[in-house]
């Protein structure tokens, strides 16, 4: 059985975003706009990126 991973991309900086999203951003492992992390498909790390879902884009891996 495979485990499932999510590709998260950072579209839009975080230098207006609230303290608790740019948290957020960093703790997915994103530093510098249009990087992209891959990440497993899994409750926590979909509730964070639900939490920025305006800053990044998410894509099946």
């Amino acid at each position: 059985m495979a485990d499932k991973k999510i590709k998260v991309t950072l579209v839009k900086s975080t230098i207006g975003a609230i303290p608790k999203h740019r948290a957020t951003v960093a703790a997915l492992g994103l530093k510098k706009l249009n990087k992209t992390v891959e990440l497993p498909d899994n409750a926590a790390t979909r509730g964070m990126v639900q939490q920025v879902r305006h800053l990044v884009k998410v894509e099946e891996a």
